[in-house]
């Protein structure tokens, strides 16, 4: 028997405020432990929250750029479990009525349609982060850090509309895209800005109803999620096959062993005792505040995407690489507004500058060579003034010097020989020099041409004009003199 995967999601995002939800301290990551915390985040006797409006506003654009409805009137609740880095041994979430619902997500994979529906979009705070190792008492204590506590932000949870690791690592990837496109959120996920449960069953092909659910917790890579779904599907799969039972309960990822491991029974959601929060009034908002923030929406990844395959004629790759980072597309059509050469903009950004950008570990804003320097360099390639080869070396002394492509041509001497006298009297040296490759190609052993261009390319330091060099070895090959 057959057996098919029903994959959802629940992902935690962060979202990108200066201070917490509930009270004024700092969000910011990497502080000394216990540091940006006060006696609200710490859950002190006798303090009370204040709704912080920029959650509200970053939230509602997330929802609306996920396709939601924002309700009117959202309630916030008490979702109460013992943890110890949950100072007050509840979180405030909503539960019952949260603040967006019925969204949807579509993405084209592999040329199959995929269409994940959002069940709810709601506000929470974080809690703590227990500590377990770098300590010399590690092995017998654990020490807390509450400078995450209150730290804003919204669940999305999915419908089960998933069936395969590879769909729902890319469903994240385009879920990232999006929360990053309109602002909510900074999408670092090593930081822990964006993380993800998965809940995972399986069935036989064909059943309708729903197979034992098994939640495998803080996934924070896609990379890591598609392969922990991969092993939890097969996992699932061997047991029932085997005649065995799955259990309901949570897991975690192990990378480094490449498996999930049982880390409890999987709570539903009365163990919680979810009652509304007695110290927050119900948050009601306004149509037209709603409308409002939906018309100041930035042009979505998907959008984008249709956009830049029309007007520059890329292929969909292209455009969907680009069109998930806002700034690399904007950096992308002002270079090919300043060169003309769109497709050329689009390789040279997504290949040589992307490469020198994760090397050097920086941002696009923070990168030396402008759109309009870049598409200085593309068009000298495109004239023919400097060769592709050469064109590399070029680039990276623009990278490091700042100076442009011309002037770099000009000083160093760099342009691109297409003259045909210059070059024939070297093709004639690399055929004389090279009487075997001669033979081999007039045997049919084409290859041989291809190393007798490298020869002279070599010779001229990828100054020679490759084109011209081809036709013109081609030329005295063909004459069999």
């Amino acid at each position: 028997m057959d057996y098919e995967a029903v994959i959802g999601l629940e992902i935690h995002a962060q979202l990108a405020t200066d201070t917490k939800i509930f009270c004024g301290c700092s969000t910011r990551f990497g502080a000394p432990a216990n540091t940006h915390v006060c006696p609200v985040c710490l859950g002190m006797p006798g303090v009370l929250p204040v709704l912080n409006a920029r959650v509200v506003e970053l939230g509602v654009r997330a929802a609306l750029a996920l396709g939601c409805t924002v309700q009117p009137v959202s309630v916030f609740a008490r979702k109460n479990y013992f943890y110890p880095d949950l100072p007050k041994g509840y979180q405030i979430s909503q539960y019952e009525e949260p603040l967006a619902t019925d969204g949807r997500v579509s993405f084209t994979m592999a040329g199959e349609e995929h269409a994940v529906g959002i069940v709810r979009v709601h506000l929470e705070e974080d809690a703590g982060k227990s500590l377990h190792e770098g300590f010399t008492d590690s092995a017998r204590s654990t020490y807390l850090d509450f400078n995450r506590s209150g730290v804003p932000l919204i669940e999305i949870v999915t419908r089960p509309d998933l069936r395969a690791p590879a769909a729902a690592a890319e469903f994240f990837q385009r879920l990232r895209a999006i929360l990053t496109a309109v602002g909510v959120n900074d999408g670092n996920m090593e930081e822990g800005s964006l993380r993800c449960d998965a809940n995972v069953s399986v069935r036989p092909v064909g059943e309708t109803r729903l197979g034992t659910k098994v939640e495998v917790k803080n996934i924070n890579s896609f990379r890591f999620l598609q392969r922990a779904l991969e092993f939890e599907i097969d996992r699932q799969t061997d047991l029932v096959r085997g005649g065995g039972a799955v259990a309901q309960e949570t897991r975690l990822w192990n990378s480094a062993a490449g498996r999930t491991a049982s880390m409890r029974s999987k709570e539903e959601a009365h163990d919680y005792r979810y009652f509304p929060e007695p110290d927050l009034p119900p948050l009601r908002l306004e149509a037209e505040w709603i409308e409002s923030v939906g018309a100041s929406l930035p042009e979505l990844p998907d959008a984008r995407r249709r956009r830049l395959k029309a007007e520059h004629g890329l292929p969909d790759q292209d455009a969907a690489w680009l069109a998930r980072a806002p700034e690399m597309a904007a950096y992308f059509e002002a270079t090919a507004a300043a060169c003309g050469h769109p497709r050329a903009a689009s390789h040279w950004v997504q290949g040589p500058l992307t490469h020198r950008m994760k090397a050097a570990g920086i941002g696009i804003d923070a990168v030396r060579v402008g759109a309009e320097a870049l598409a200085e360099l593309i068009g000298l390639v495109e004239s023919g003034a400097v060769s592709g080869s050469m064109a590399k070396d070029v680039f990276e002394r623009m990278w490091e010097t700042g100076r442009s492509a011309r002037e770099i041509v000009h000083a160093e001497n760099l342009s691109q020989i297409g003259d045909a006298g210059a070059l024939s009297a070297l093709v004639d040296e690399a055929l004389a020099a090279q009487p075997d490759a001669v033979a081999r190609y007039r045997a049919g052993r084409t290859g041989a041409l291809g190393f007798l261009v490298g020869r002279i390319m070599r010779a001229t330091r990828g100054q020679a004009n490759p084109r011209l060099v081809d036709s013109l070895l081609r030329e005295r090959l063909d004459r069999n003199d």
